[in-house]
């Protein structure tokens, strides 16, 4: 995973380069797309420096990040992704004031330009709405329905897991060596949705890492690993779910097919 961390910071630092010290301003969103009149009054140098520390700063971050996962550590990458999100709305807020097209050079905005600003207030918006959605449903517990035909597990991510399709059910202490996320939420111990891990290639997680055990659901040819809000509430769920696998008279439970582990 360290090796995604070193890639974007690397591509922070050279499009930090690549603005700030070449003067290469039509890699700037907005501004290569403006009228060649209206160029004329944006403050590029004041903007490419801008630009350029933005890139550099979330480049050593990044960096920074990948020197500690090659190191062994994992500290999550919950921080960087709440850094990176608020450097970016600042960023889009001070790159306004050098548009003199917008603002006149005291700094007050012209009169008539407030409508130009509308765009960046609504993208900047939108994104922290879009975030504190994020935020609050991937840190949510995970929670299940037991259905006459099968377990839905609730939430992002979330699907209904046919009693019939279930092949294995184990309970375990310890997750999977992750190595990667490709398709989820990571905020802090919560991780939800697809990961890649080192024992069995792509799994779909709705777990809080620090509150074993954890559920290992076998359906399908797929991994699914869960668990609830309390390891009581964990245990009782499997417990429930063998019950009603045992219930449902499934050929694959007198097989010996789903089975407990012992932690």
């Amino acid at each position: 995973m360290w090796v995604y961390f070193f890639i974007i910071g690397l591509f922070f630092v050279a499009l930090g380069l690549a603005v700030h010290v070449c003067k290469w301003y039509f890699l700037i969103a907005g501004y290569n797309t403006m009228p060649r009149e209206k160029k004329k009054n944006v403050n590029t140098k004041a903007l490419g420096r801008l630009m350029g520390v933005y890139s550099y700063v979330n480049g050593g971050v990044f960096i920074g990040m990948g020197i500690l996962y090659a190191l062994g550590l994992k500290p999550g990458t919950t921080p960087v992704m709440v850094f990176f999100g608020l450097t970016t709305v600042y960023m889009l807020i001070k790159a306004q004031k050098y548009d003199g097209n917008i603002f006149d050079e005291h700094g007050k905005l012209r009169k008539g330009a407030g409508k130009q600003l509308a765009l960046p207030i609504g993208i900047v918006a939108v994104t922290l709405i879009f975030v504190a959605v994020l935020m609050f449903f991937s840190s949510q517990a995970t929670k299940v329905t037991f259905l006459e035909e099968g377990l839905r597990i609730h939430g992002m991510y979330g699907e209904l897991y046919a009693w019939n399709s279930i092949e294995d059910v184990i309970l375990m202490e310890e997750l999977p060596a992750i190595v990667m996320r490709t398709n989820g939420s990571a905020l802090g111990a919560n991780l939800k949705g697809y990961f890649r891990t080192e024992e069995y290639g792509s799994v779909k997680l709705f777990v809080n890492a620090q509150k074993p055990p954890f559920i290992y659901l076998h359906t399908d040819g797929r991994i699914i690993i869960f668990n609830m809000e309390t390891p009581e509430q964990t245990e009782a769920t499997f417990d429930e779910i063998l019950r009603v696998l045992a219930g449902k008279h499934l050929s694959s439970f007198f097989s010996g097919q789903i089975r407990f582990s012992p932690c």
